[in-house]
């Protein structure tokens, strides 16, 4: 099954400094119908002035991912990690028992544009974590390359969950298939341009689940950066 959700559809938060989109429900946004799926718990589309951001916070039992489209994100955590992520760039941090961190737009000329996820961990507590790593566009270009697993494959982050992701760029003619193992559900999240999956024209910012899918096409691609999260055949209960 195919359920589409529009970018249009999505929560709304202005803040001046801030512009967001909220796939789920977060902060201020509620929506009993669009509470996660499966793990995913978050997709936030963020839009951060110059010189501005998210100071210092506390976060626990969840993985936390982020994904730059534009600008620098920069970073910095009670684990004493401090970095600057930039396009192309994949961010992790696994909360665990408990960390405090900041995100701030690391230029003071240029907004910063990008994803911030949230997955539920299979396990709480835990030590928490930072890993950062960088997928050139060669390696994203015209396939779905895998950035994150519970495993580490291929050279992906290792994230706490049943979980693994994929980026895509895509183009004209450029195209590629996901096979899912039995079961499986699957989302798939279009970052920026246009594409088509399994023949579903979609644009940027639409979000797409999936339940028990066989196989993901992906092509007929315009300036397309795609996400693709494979996930287990889990639903969350909806929100009161």
């Amino acid at each position: 099954m195919i359920q589409v959700r529009k970018a249009a559809d999505r929560g709304v938060a202005e803040h001046g400094w801030l512009s967001s989109r909220h796939t789920f429900s977060f902060a201020g946004y509620r929506d009993p119908h669009q509470i996660g799926f499966s793990d995913l718990r978050v997709i936030n589309e963020d839009r951060v002035a110059p010189g501005q951001g998210f100071g210092t916070h506390p976060h626990s039992d969840m993985e936390i991912f982020s994904y730059v489209l534009e600008g620098a994100l920069a970073h910095s955590d009670s684990m004493g990690t401090g970095s600057k992520i930039l396009p192309g760039d994949v961010q992790l941090m696994s909360a665990g028992t408990g960390v405090t961190h900041s995100e701030f737009n690391g230029s003071d000329d240029e907004p910063v544009h990008f994803l911030q996820i949230w997955i539920m961990p299979a396990h709480s507590g835990g030590k928490p974590v930072y890993q950062q790593q960088h997928f050139s566009e060669a390696d994203k270009r015209g396939r779905l390359r895998l950035i994150i697993s519970p495993d580490g494959q291929d050279g992906s982050l290792r994230i706490q969950q049943d979980t693994r992701i994929y980026a895509g760029l895509f183009d004209g003619d450029e195209s590629a298939t996901l096979t899912l193992e039995k079961d499986r559900h699957a989302y798939v999240h279009v970052a920026r341009g246009s594409v088509a999956l399994n023949g579903e024209k979609l644009e940027a910012g639409d979000g797409v689940r999936m339940r028990k899918p066989e196989t993901l096409t992906l092509g007929g691609g315009k300036d397309a950066e795609v996400l693709v999260f494979d996930l287990r055949p889990h639903e969350l209960p909806r929100m009161p």
